[in-house]
């Protein structure tokens, strides 16, 4: 069966034309998809059923023990942590709220260690941002500053920038100007048309430096600014001031490098000041493929997008307190279940040695990292693949994801909603 128009549940692009053949229950080829699309979508690795680890071996169990388990789990826990959520689609991160609320929990997704910072800044300033559709068909000028598009999200260049024809930019690939702003080359560097080498730790400096070039106060600027020529500088501020509509986009090079949510502060406002001569506009690179989504879910019900504490009863939101590495880090917390993630493959040493030390469910369809710090793991059906959902594309844009087969696994909205409808039942509620 040939299955057209296929959302891409992979990265935050979310590429809603792929074509798949489906054969026997599982996918055979795909078509448009890039090299990770394809992965994911044809990989066949998933764990069987649900694991418990006993004396120091797994042995497998049933779903409903799993889940009567980790119910337990959760009501015994003083400080239960539940963390994830970015490979998972919107329902289901909505019961998880409303689970962590039911259990005076935290919660927290992926943001906390990815584009935290972004969301600190555009809580201080705001977001002059757009969706993709409008950046393919007028932009003229691209930006990537601290970001590797050709590897970490292989289309979107060629859908929504360097090589996508829009409306108004009939070739692209002649019209459109693309700046790659980093530490050090890169793929995307290479095909860009100027290339800023950045010192590490000196974005702040240079987002400064162009912020007063674009303010008419470029006699300030020193012979070099982190690394860059004053002459760079300029040349990089006219090609901006000179666009008909820029859009600059930043990854974790940029959030997650000393000065974090100030390097952003300074990239929105410099975006501001770039608005006084053209139309300029300036978004985040989200990585998996629903941690947007997540950030929406969690505003929605509890009024804060990540590192949501209801322990007082009410929703508590203050970074750096709340967020799932500070608290794993002061050993504050005595359970944890993770859902669509994998912390133990990127958080820091002592916070998953602290996950190997107290009970942590995973639920998730593969083994990974975090299995080997796990008490239990439950397998899921794959948003996207056998399992249906909402996403929200990096741009803000909700799409809705489909089954492309019936599975076997249960879903991580089914899963969920058996544990909430435990521990709702256990709580007298």
């Amino acid at each position: 069966m040939k299955v057209e128009d296929v959302v891409c549940p992979f990265c935050g692009c979310l590429c809603d034309d792929l074509v798949v053949e489906v054969e026997n229950n599982r996918v055979t080829s795909v078509e448009n998809g890039c090299t990770l699309a394809n992965e994911k979508l044809m990989e066949d690795h998933r764990l069987k059923n649900p694991i418990r680890r006993e004396r120091g071996s797994w042995k497998d169990v049933s779903y409903d023990a799993a889940i009567q388990e980790t119910a337990e789990i959760l009501l015994d826990a003083d400080r239960p942590l539940l963390y994830g959520w970015s490979g998972t689609h919107g329902e289901a991160q909505s019961v998880g709220v409303h689970l962590a609320e039911l259990l005076g929990a935290v919660i927290d997704n992926t943001s906390t260690v990815c584009h935290g910072p972004s969301i600190l800044a555009i809580q201080e300033v705001g977001h002059p941002g757009c969706t993709l559709g409008q950046v393919k068909n007028r932009a003229d000028v691209i930006v990537y500053w601290g970001a590797n598009p050709i590897d970490a999200h292989p289309r979107h260049m060629s859908r929504y920038t360097t090589y996508a024809d829009g409306f108004f930019v009939k070739d692209a690939f002649k019209e459109r100007k693309v700046i790659v702003i980093d530490v050090r080359k890169t793929e995307s560097s290479a095909v860009a048309n100027e290339f800023v080498k950045v010192d590490q730790g000196g974005d702040y400096a240079v987002l400064s430096a162009l912020r007063a070039i674009v303010r008419g106060k470029g006699d300030l600027i020193p012979v070099k600014v982190a690394g860059v020529t004053r002459e760079q500088l300029f040349r990089v501020a006219d090609i901006c001031k000179n666009a008909k509509f820029g859009a600059i986009f930043f990854g974790l090079g940029l959030t997650m490098s000393p000065g974090k949510n100030k390097n952003i502060r300074n990239a929105i406002e410099l975006t501001e000041e770039l608005n006084r001569h053209t139309k300029f506009t300036i978004s985040p690179m989200r990585g998996h493929w629903n941690v947007y989504g997540s950030n929406e879910v969690f505003t929605w019900i509890s009024g804060y997008p990540y590192a949501v504490d209801f322990a007082r009863g009410i929703a508590f939101y203050n970074p750096g307190e709340t967020t799932s590495v500070d608290i794993l880090r002061r050993g504050e917390c005595d359970a944890c279940l993770v859902v669509a993630s994998d912390p133990g493959a990127h958080f820091p040493r002592a916070c998953a040695e602290h996950l190997a030390r107290i009970p942590t469910v995973q639920i998730d369809p593969h083994v990974n990292a975090t299995t080997h710090l796990a008490t239990l793991q439950i397998p899921v059906a794959v948003t996207g693949i056998d399992a249906e959902g909402t996403a929200y594309r990096m741009d803000g844009v909700p799409i809705r994801t489909r089954k492309l087969y019936e599975g076997t696994y249960p879903s991580d909205l089914e899963i969920l909603g058996k544990i909430y409808a435990r521990v709702k039942e256990a709580k007298g509620s």
